[in-house]
């Protein structure tokens, strides 16, 4: 028989190695899944997975002179990596305190919703500096969304898990009904979105030519910030002990129920964070279809990243890195944009299981005679 069996340990190698070995059983299995499409297996990895690695490398190696032309490339990665580090920095501090936020994606929602109701609602001149309210009010949205299940899970013990999962649902239909009724443009035509927003209320662009934008160095000092706060400071002390040891937390003075606030105001105050961006810098409107997915993701960016928030910020590129891969993969193999998802959930998938090696191990037993 094949047991699981307790190490007398965590194993240090293991939890380096995991994401790695998670990456490589990914690549297997999504060989696989491409001989079964009827693709060639090797050349569909290549362009899925490989190839915008190439693409990077080719951009870093170029003359100086040359350079202009690849921006996009690095430029687009780091981009969709953006909301994927602000969630998943988020999401790595909330898991590490054994609280369960999955309605991330409602919660970036409704930071979008927020901020997109403030710019709407400024006037025609508005200044340049009415974007840090803008993205102040992304925050609160995210805040507010999160603190339903907050107060659910502290007042009545509902379950987390289920309750930010329904609210993503919700705030979805909220944002359509927006679009399609108070929000909508009266000269688009007739299509469910808002009015452009002010250029006051634009993310300002970095690099000239891409859509690099200023959210790259928030989603950086945010991460080392919360870096620095779960490794140097004692709220952060405070939330891994409730998250290891719930008990021991409670003789050390250290309240559950106040940490559970506070890590569900703070995942959900970056994913509205990461909600405003990400409509201000990419679509400049509001929209049916705002990237919400992001929110789903960013578990898995937080988990490849070792549920640390500069970790985050890796997992961030690596599935940055996949999305660009599953468009490469419609334009060149004529693959469903729904491959995406499957790679994306095979590492979940993968890199859980090989989390589970960290605390225990294989062992085959022979079932005893007789």
């Amino acid at each position: 028989m094949i047991v699981l069996e307790p190490r007398p340990q965590p194993s240090r190698a293991l939890a380096l190695l995991s994401p790695v070995i998670a990456i490589g059983l990914t690549l297997l299995a999504g060989g696989i899944l491409m001989a079964l499409m009827g693709k060639p297996p090797l050349e569909a990895l290549r362009i899925y997975f490989f190839q915008p690695f190439g693409e990077l490398w080719m951009w870093a190696t170029l003359p100086e002179g040359e350079r202009e032309m690849w921006l996009y490339i690095p430029s687009e990665v780091i981009v969709k990596a953006i909301p994927l580090a602000l969630i998943g920095a988020g999401l790595a501090v909330c898991f590490r305190a054994n609280v369960w936020n999955i309605g991330a994606a409602g919660q970036y929602t409704m930071g979008a919703v927020i901020g997109g109701w403030f710019a709407l609602s400024a006037p025609a001149d508005a200044s340049g500096l009415l974007l840090a309210p803008y993205l102040a009010a992304g925050v609160l949205g995210g805040m507010a969304w999160a603190a339903i299940p907050a107060f659910l899970r502290v007042r009545f013990n509902a379950n987390e898990i289920l309750v930010s999962l329904m609210l993503t649902y919700v705030a979805g239909y909220i944002l359509d009904w927006l679009v399609r009724g108070p929000f909508k443009d009266p000269a688009g035509f007739g299509f469910p979105q808002s009015e452009d927003f002010q250029d006051a209320f634009i993310m300002p662009v970095l690099v000239e030519g891409t859509r690099l934008h200023l959210g790259v160095v928030l989603a950086i000092v945010i991460a080392v910030a919360l870096w620095v706060m779960m490794g140097r400071t004692m709220k952060g002390f405070e939330v891994r002990v409730i998250g290891a040891a719930p008990r021991a937390g409670a003789f050390a003075g250290f309240s559950r129920n106040r940490t559970i606030w506070f890590v569900l105001l703070l995942s959900g105050g970056l994913a509205g964070l990461a909600g405003a961006i990400e409509v201000s810098a990419t679509v400049q409107q509001l929209q049916p279809q705002i990237s919400a997915e992001y929110g789903f993701v960013a578990i898995i960016v937080a988990f490849l990243g070792r549920l640390n928030p500069l970790g985050a910020l890796l997992g961030a590129v690596i599935l940055a890195i996949s999305y660009i891969g599953g468009e490469n993969a419609q334009i060149l193999l004529k693959l469903p944009k729904a491959v995406t998802g499957v790679f994306q959930g095979m590492l979940l998938f993968f890199l859980l299981g090989c989390d589970t090696l960290i605390r225990y191990r294989i062992r085959v037993m022979r079932p005893a005679r007789g």
